[in-house]
């Protein structure tokens, strides 16, 4: 009897260490997503939001001058020519403009996020002049329109992981890696069949927005480049990978659904300032409203083209990969059973 006690305590301290464990785990990655996600959007406020006014020479561009001398550094003023001034809101290096005496430019191609904070702060100093001010829109960008980029993003990258997934687990179930065409057939098949289904969500979301060469140009690269990206990692580390690819779908999109301006300079730098989807979805964004020639969509094609490349090389360069080293480690496959 004091045997068996024995045996039945020994096999609960482990599991109790577990136990212990598993609860430290989840708080630990609650932390990380709390910092990460909700964090991120409870930390935002305006931090050199980048407006113009505009004015025509003459008196109108000394009330331009007084406007741009407030703001403190939550708004970072630029005054420019009625002109200039609709050039800047159209290359995104500002997010509004307001024209003296009394209108309001903002364009649908910018981010909503920038262009909503925009809109406020350019009302209100028309009205500290005394108008009621005028709201134009170029580029007039429907519900859909503003949600869909960076939406078809995140569900590339989602849909795409999960082909990259299925593989390794085919993988491991059949207890061979797959070899380098079939993960080259697989980036190609989850890009053309992901880009397919994003197109999809377009015609169904709003059969208005633009479907043409260019936008599906893009969602394809952009579809590849995440499978390769994904694919290439999920070779060097396995089922572990997913650690790593999983909480960038939570993670990336409540930072690239922000402006940088909005963003806490911590959460700008050691997020924003790389996470993909912000290429993908700026990009998209500028080609669904009919600005090809935004400088968005040009870097979104290299960072894109980047990923697909390095991705290539990652998943299909000749090499064991994380599965194979392990089979190469482990021992033959014969349990030697000894006679007691």
């Amino acid at each position: 009897m004091t045997n068996k006690w024995r045996t039945v305590v020994s096999n609960r301290r482990p599991a109790g260490a577990f136990a212990l464990l598993a609860g430290v785990a989840g708080a630990l990655i609650a932390v990380v997503l709390g910092f990460l996600t909700f964090g991120t959007q409870a930390t935002v406020a305006p931090d050199g939001l980048p407006v113009a006014v505009a004015a025509p020479p003459g008196p109108l561009q000394a009330a331009a001058n007084g406007i741009a001398s407030h703001g403190g550094g939550q708004v970072s003023w630029r005054v420019a020519s009625p002109g200039e001034g609709r050039k800047l809101l159209e290359d995104k290096e500002v997010y509004g403009v307001l024209e003296l005496p009394s209108t309001v430019v903002v364009s649908g191609a910018v981010n909503p996020s920038g262009t909503q904070i925009a809109q406020q702060v350019l009302t209100g100093a028309a009205q500290a002049m005394g108008g009621a001010p005028k709201v134009e829109t170029l580029h007039p960008a429907s519900v859909a329109g503003r949600t869909a980029p960076l939406a078809l993003s995140a569900l590339a990258w989602v849909g795409c992981l999960a082909a990259g997934a299925v593989l390794v687990l085919a993988g491991r179930r059949i207890g061979r890696d797959a070899g380098a065409g079939a993960r080259f057939t697989q980036i190609v098949s989850a890009g053309v069949l992901v880009t397919g289904v994003l197109a999809g969500f377009l015609k169904l979301w709003d059969s208005a927005l633009p479907l043409g060469w260019d936008v599906l140009g893009f969602l394809f690269l952009a579809s590849t480049g995440f499978a390769a990206l994904q694919t290439g990692l999920l070779r060097l580390l396995g089922v572990r990978a997913m650690a790593i690819l999983g909480p960038l779908y939570l993670v990336a999109p409540a930072v690239a659904g922000q402006v940088p301006e909005l963003l806490n300079p911590a959460y700008r730098a050691v997020l924003w300032s790389w996470t993909p989807f912000r290429f993908s979805a700026e990009g998209l964004r500028s080609l669904l409203q009919g600005v090809p020639g935004a400088p968005d969509v040009a870097t979104g094609v290299w960072v894109l083209a980047g990923l697909l490349a390095a991705g290539l090389v990652l998943a299909l360069w000749p090499g064991r990969s994380a599965l194979q080293q392990t089979e190469a480690d482990a021992p033959d496959r014969v349990v030697q059973v000894g006679v007691h």
